[in-house]
């Protein structure tokens, strides 16, 4: 059953939970950025719906559009930021608490790996 999850830049809303993949929708405020963060183990791969978002991916930015893609795999430095208010979906393996965290506007630096 999907289950929403509230954050101080948006939510997510996790809508498939199984063994070996997770599927979830993310809404991000316009403004609002998600940590500078990497996993150790966890992949993904989002797929932006609305919206327009700046993508850190390692040492690049790009801008990401309605219908632009991106992969992001284990061990890449990477944080997303909402130009506009911005919907994205996330396909990842399954390894939520995977997340070590370098910079956070909202003073969320712990690390959960």
């Amino acid at each position: 059953m999907p289950h929403k999850i509230e954050k101080p830049w948006g939510h997510e809303l996790i809508w498939a939970q199984e063994p070996s993949y997770v599927a979830k929708m993310i809404y991000i405020k316009k403004g609002h950025r998600l940590s500078l963060q990497k996993h150790e183990r966890k992949s993904e791969t989002i797929y932006i719906l609305s919206g327009v978002m700046q993508l850190r991916h390692g040492d690049t930015i790009r801008e990401m559009r309605p219908g632009d893609t991106s992969h992001i795999g284990p061990n890449t430095i990477h944080r997303f930021e909402a130009v506009e208010d911005t919907e994205l979906v996330e396909v990842s393996t399954s390894d939520l608490d995977d997340v070590i965290r370098f910079e956070d506007d909202y003073e969320r630096i712990e690390s959960t790996s």
